[in-house]
């Protein structure tokens, strides 16, 4: 617990000062002119809380200091939201919108971890270190769990159909696939996520398949020790970090998009709003993208949001609870 309440106070003191640089530069972080001045609070107060854990103080044991690391924690995954979308952006070789947003999220992602694993460790009955600890033999997600993780792939499969339509030249919505290569061009596409594309293969659509393989990686046992087709790392532990940290960014980032887009799509369909339209020539072409897109996002990110919480306590994270 001293080591996660040093890296707790390191963040916090680095999230503060960016937060500090931000707002007496008048740099402003997700469109919001005193965001910097949030980001710096709540950096200086995990900081305080990772000290008070350092130092082993008596509050440790008061339910709403845990309340406190639970609500910071909450604050930074919210900073968060974005991260994966910058991740695959800078991945095919396309520039972020706001190279300090990108900042912040990336430093937000790392805080909700820090606090989190914090948080955790200060459950009564929770266990200090490594030594002694039994490491839980590799089990399935309760059926409730591995029904998600189904809807969860489902609620994917739409979007990743419409991708492979465009990527091989077909049309859906009315938009044809040498128009969505086009516009990949006008955008700075890199040459890899160019070349994919003449191939067949679209950038996101691999990337949600990726993600289904990651979701069942969590719910079933060979997400816990390596099959035997890895090779040589077959029957060896799979570290938590591995599968967890990339669920964990995906939830954060892709459930709230899918919902608030959803609740977004359902205004502009019932005519209290009107959508964007960007490259879509006509409103109804942009809704029915719009509708593949973010029911499978929301589907996927609320199973993944299921499906890692169920693997944390499986692993190690909640003695004996499912």
């Amino acid at each position: 617990m001293v080591r996660n309440g040093w890296a707790m106070t390191g963040w916090g003191l680095g999230s503060a000062g960016f937060g500090l640089g931000c707002a007496l530069s008048g740099t402003e972080l997700f469109g919001a002119g005193r965001s910097g001045w949030v980001v710096a609070g709540v950096g200086v107060a995990s900081a305080a809380a990772g000290l008070a854990v350092v130092r082993r103080r008596p509050v440790l044991r008061l339910r709403w200091f845990r309340r406190l690391l639970w609500a910071l924690c909450g604050v930074a995954a919210v900073g968060a939201w974005g991260l994966l979308m910058d991740g695959v952006t800078l991945l095919f070789g396309q520039s972020v919108d706001s190279v300090p947003d990108s900042v912040e999220r990336a430093l937000a992602a790392v805080g909700a971890v820090l606090l989190a694993r914090t948080a955790l460790g200060l459950r009564p009955g929770a266990r200090g270190g490594r030594g002694g600890r039994a490491v839980p033999a590799p089990t399935a997600a309760p059926p409730l769990v591995q029904l998600a993780a189904w809807a969860g792939t489902l609620a994917f499969a739409p979007y990743v159909l419409m991708k492979l339509v465009w990527a091989l030249g077909g049309s859906f919505a009315g938009v044809g696939g040498d128009r969505m290569y086009a516009d990949y061009v006008r955008n700075g596409s890199s040459g890899l996520w160019l070349t994919l594309e003449r191939w067949g293969l679209d950038g996101t659509m691999l990337l949600a398949l990726l993600g289904v393989f990651l979701l069942w990686g969590l719910v079933r046992p060979w997400g816990q020790v390596f099959p035997r087709w890895t090779l040589p790392l077959r029957g060896r532990r799979v570290p938590r970090w591995l599968p967890l940290t990339p669920a964990l960014l995906g939830a954060a980032t892709l459930a709230p998009y899918g919902v608030v887009g959803i609740g977004y799509l359902t205004l502009c369909t019932a005519g209290v709003t009107r959508i964007r339209l960007g490259a879509f020539a006509s409103e109804q072409s942009a809704l029915e993208v719009g509708w593949v897109g973010m029911c499978g996002f929301a589907g996927y990110g609320v199973a993944l949001v299921v499906a890692a919480r169920s693997y944390w306590r499986r692993t190690g994270g909640s003695a004996g609870v499912r």
